[in-house]
């Protein structure tokens, strides 16, 4: 990519229509985000350093590192469009947010995570936090990457994920309710208001890059392959799919924090927290 043609980009206009579609599908996203901010207040310390998993273009990390001035952040995904967003838009905030590229479906993702650690000087992470990604990992995989975030994750460490978890099946009218609820908010999303969705955000956002500069097709190109080979079983491990393979991988306490139908913020911890309740 060239200099002078990728900066006529305006990188935060595209973060900015990012997050007003990803809204236009959770309209409480903002409560979920300040909901898992509020819970690492409370249960760390100041200067804590964070995994932002599956970061897409560093949201969590954005509103993060603007509420705690000392914490730091890894942040970490596989879509090449969406990291090259967030690089550009938010760069390092100062230092404080490191970018991998990795795929959560590679055993391998957790190496680079510990060089970057060491970096930092840490040998863990103090939280991780995930916020409507991790539902597209088949459950093998989401239980090995919960695992491997057992490991991570430092004794009085938590994990805190935001997303679809779906009911038991023996639950037909739950799930009818969250399904009624999912398509409540498309229908005046989209149809009523007119919003961008997804794909168009999608369609618009390699338009104009590309009329830029044709060099970010190679980034296209990757994100077109990655889904391709992405499964498409939406909410596919049930809650009591999550809760069970995080006790496994070692969190003693695990449970739902905040709720609206299958969204969820699950909440899981190594132990005790090693900093008392804040006031």
């Amino acid at each position: 990519m060239t200099t002078d043609q990728t900066a006529a980009i305006d990188w935060q206009h595209w973060l900015q229509r990012w997050d007003a579609q990803q809204t236009r599908y959770l309209p409480e996203r903002e409560e979920r985000f300040a909901v898992m901010l509020d819970a690492l207040a409370a249960l760390l310390p100041a200067d804590f350093v964070a995994l932002d998993l599956a970061c897409g273009p560093g949201a969590i990390s954005q509103r993060l590192l603007a509420r705690f001035p000392e914490a730091r952040t890894i942040a970490l995904d596989y879509n090449p469009v969406l990291l090259h967003l967030g690089q550009q838009a938010l760069g390092t905030m100062s230092g404080r947010i490191s970018w991998i590229s990795q795929s959560l479906t590679e055993p391998g993702w957790v190496e680079p995570v510990h060089a970057a650690l060491e970096h930092l000087g840490r040998p863990q992470f103090d939280a991780v936090l995930s916020t409507t990604a991790l539902h597209w990992l088949p459950i093998e995989h989401l239980t090995r990457v919960y695992n491997q975030l057992g490991e991570l994750v430092r004794p009085g460490g938590l994990l805190l994920n935001g997303d679809h978890m779906a009911y038991l099946a023996t639950l037909p009218a739950f799930r009818n309710l969250a399904d009624w609820e999912h398509e409540r908010i498309r229908q005046a999303a989209f149809s009523e208001q007119g919003g961008e969705d997804y794909r168009q955000w999608w369609q618009a956002i390699e338009q104009s890059w590309l009329a830029a500069d044709s060099a970010f097709q190679s980034l296209f190109d990757a994100y077109h392959a990655n889904e391709q080979l992405r499964r498409r079983e939406f909410s596919e491990p049930i809650a009591l799919v999550h809760v069970a393979a995080l006790a496994a991988a070692g969190f003693d306490q695990v449970d739902t924090i905040w709720q609206r139908y299958d969204n969820r913020v699950l909440m899981a911890i190594r132990g005790e927290p090693t900093a008392p309740i804040q006031n």
